[in-house]
């Protein structure tokens, strides 16, 4: 199957006018998609990816049934040059994507190795580990704790800015005041999604480690599972630095989008050098974790997330070892926050939050719920989302049927605002992956 499946991407990628590199699966092939629901995956994603209305620049995309990896494919092209079509190079197992948000998963799993080291305590006041005191002026008497931060309760909110240069320390910035809180709800009872939540995580990760955010999660992480790449791509070698996928747009800037016009390289344009963090020589470790983006800027393959998603269905051990203990995958999976509409104790941005752990998402699965991943519902799933620079990203993973999914999207042709969900309030692009994938991966193979 794995042999008829890369000829078939390969057939997609010459039409694209590239060369094609099959690569080698990151993860040994489990209990196989069957031939014909392989085939029907195939024709579905090559029919996708070319489709005038929600056409995508690359995705990759992997299942585990059963506990093992059964589908793995990857489809268009991970850089694109318009000029020249014979330097644009095509998507491979080993293609690694900004999952944006899915970033906040993964610095969980880095918050909770330090948790078990001592380091760090989920329900200690916050302002122990980064030096000064972070409180809701509206509730100066309530302690925000690193708890309310991983489930989106602190009462922080992002209009005010989430990221901020090396010049800069976060104590100044609450400092100054502002917008950075919402004063009219308590910390710790009401859910509002904050990337700012990160910064602060990020913060006192540093701060409590000694370490260097994106260095730090390299050790606590990474290297322990066997991960390539990381959250800084100026310490990418030059082979990861080219395995990196541009994410693209097809709009310059914030104007119009423009279907029809040439895909626009929004970040990770490997044309060029990887970018550096300016200022970084002079930068105090501990005093702004938003320099890495502990909340979005993991480069990481769809490979190394079934990895990762594996080690949890495996209650934290990878490779025969202990990775995190089955405590800490627990309280990571445990419902922290669950919609509460006599109560409106949330915002779910349109259905689709409607509960949350630490740094974990859970999707509903009943059919016509907002927040099901798959057509007809019955995906019980857990993990979560991400959108940034044109990217759309899913890690969710079923614990009792040992099931999940991972889809990364480089970029979209039409804004996904103008693309909505037919079953759900993700973009249709995302269903039009998850759905299939589901049915023909994820199911028993028929």
């Amino acid at each position: 199957m794995h042999a008829v499946r890369s000829i078939m991407v390969c057939a997609l990628i010459a039409m694209a006018g590239a060369a094609c590199s099959t690569g080698q699966p990151a993860a040994p092939a489990a209990p196989a998609t069957a031939p014909a629901a392989a085939e029907r995956l195939e024709q579905s994603f090559k029919a996708v990816l070319s489709d005038p209305r929600h056409g995508m620049s690359s995705f990759s995309v992997l299942a585990i049934r059963g506990g093992k990896v059964s589908y793995e494919g990857q489809f268009g092209m991970r850089h694109i040059d318009s000029g020249n079509p014979s330097l644009s190079r095509a998507a491979t197992p080993a293609t690694m994507y900004r999952i944006a948000s899915i970033s906040k998963l993964v610095t969980t799993m880095g918050v909770m190795r330090l948790v078990e080291q001592g380091k760090l305590h989920l329900d200690e006041d916050v302002g122990t580990y980064i030096g000064f005191s972070l409180r809701n002026p509206a509730f100066p008497n309530t302690k925000i704790t690193l708890r309310m931060l991983l489930s989106h309760t602190s009462s922080l909110r992002d209009e005010a800015g989430y990221s901020w240069g090396a010049n800069v320390a976060l104590r100044d910035v609450f400092h100054r005041g502002g917008a950075l809180w919402a004063t009219h709800t308590v910390p710790g009872a009401h859910f509002a999604y904050s990337n700012l939540n990160w910064g602060v995580v990020g913060t006192l990760m540093e701060a409590a480690s000694g370490e260097r955010f994106d260095r730090l999660m390299r050790r606590l992480v990474l290297q322990p599972l066997g991960l390539r790449g990381g959250y800084n791509v100026a310490e990418f070698s030059s082979a990861d630095w080219s395995d990196t996928a541009t994410l693209y747009r097809k709009r310059v800037g914030e104007g119009a989008w423009n279907p029809g016009g040439p895909w626009v390289a929004q970040v990770d344009d490997t044309s060029a050098p990887a970018p550096v963090v300016a200022g970084l020589d002079r930068y105090v470790v501990g005093t702004n974790g938003t320099l890495f983006s502990p909340t979005g800027g993991l480069r990481i393959s769809a490979a190394d997330l079934g990895k990762i998603m594996l080690m949890f269905m495996d209650q934290g051990r990878h490779a025969g070892a202990a990775f995190l203990q089955p405590a800490s995958v627990e309280a990571m999976f445990s419902r922290q926050w669950t919609y509460d509409a006599g109560n409106r104790n949330g915002d779910t941005h349109g259905g689709l939050f409607a509960a949350w752990g630490l740094g974990t998402q859970h999707f509903e699965h009943q059919a016509g719920a907002k927040s099901s991943l798959v057509e007809g519902g019955g995906f019980a799933a857990s993990g979560h989302l991400g959108e940034a620079y044109g990217l759309l990203s899913v890690f969710a993973l079923d614990f009792a049927n040992r099931n999940g999914m991972v889809v990364l999207i480089g970029g979209t042709m039409h804004d996904p605002a103008s693309t909505p969900g037919q079953y759900s309030a993700l973009s249709r692009q995302e269903e039009l992956l998850l759905t299939p994938l589901y049915e023909n991966a994820v199911l028993p193979s028929q």
